[in-house]
């Protein structure tokens, strides 16, 4: 399969690219990696006009952790930038982030994908937009109208459906805290397929390592990813971490 015939555009600057978004209409579509959009066009299942190409961009493909621990994302990095950051760049608070990258499909798909292309498109198993339902990230979207900051928690809408408007476009990602005690996981027929479901779960720990409270999110199970109030119930302040409470949580 090819794509239907489309006219390329090439933006240098971020103004630039939030122009030609306005000018060209719902005709057009950003590209930058293209790992889930050129697919979609091959098989006909999307057809835009005008492809907007963003990936040259420079000054979009930051990963340095602040100095009180947020960790901010260039929309433009790679998964596998992430993949292989330096400590000194995503130090062990952000272990969660840099693992989950393992799951992402396969080396060349890694190299290429970007962290802004996979949450626009806003799949509900994908492994960024589980990480940001479940630590809390904030997205930074720039359009005509200026920069605008937007919670994950409000962000994604439905089946590949964000709170993005059509002349905008993301350029960072930031998620405000470390999460030392987190995990992600998931189930998918095959190494590097979509996955049928996924599970990330984030624990809150004291000193002494009680259990102060906990936070999950599971994807797959609806139209966008979610967070679970009643397995979050069973890691409240006093629980013990352990078996029994972890099932409870399950």
């Amino acid at each position: 399969m090819k794509p239907a015939a489309f006219t390329y555009h090439r933006a240098r600057d971020v103004d630039g690219a939030t122009r030609l978004l306005a000018e060209l209409g719902d005709e057009a579509k950003l590209i930058a990696g293209g790992q889930s959009l050129v697919a979609m066009m091959n098989f006909r299942l999307a057809r835009p006009r005008h492809l907007i190409d963003i990936g040259g961009i420079d000054g979009l493909d930051h990963l340095r952790t602040d100095a009180g621990g947020a960790l901010r994302v260039g929309a433009l990095a790679t998964h596998h930038a992430v993949h292989t950051a330096p400590p000194d760049r995503l130090g062990p608070g952000h272990a969660v982030i840099r693992d989950a990258m393992r799951w992402i499909g396969h080396l060349p798909i890694r190299t290429r994908g970007t962290v802004g292309g996979s949450l626009a498109h806003a799949d509900a198993t994908a492994e960024w937009c589980l990480l940001a339902t479940l630590l809390d990230a904030e997205l930074t979207a720039r359009g005509p109208g200026g920069r605008r900051r937007i919670a994950a928690r409000d962000f994604f809408h439905g089946y590949y459906t964000t709170a993005l408007e059509p002349h905008e476009m993301l350029t960072e990602i930031t998620f405000p805290r470390p999460a030392p005690h987190a995990a992600l996981t998931e189930f998918a027929e095959r190494q590097g397929d979509f996955a049928t479901v996924s599970a990330a779960v984030s624990l809150d720990l004291a000193d002494d390592g009680a259990l102060r409270g906990g936070r999950v999110a599971l994807g797959g199970v609806d139209a966008l990813p979610v967070r679970v109030p009643e397995a979050e119930e069973a890691l409240g302040s006093g629980a013990p971490p352990g078996p029994e409470t972890f099932a409870r949580c399950a």
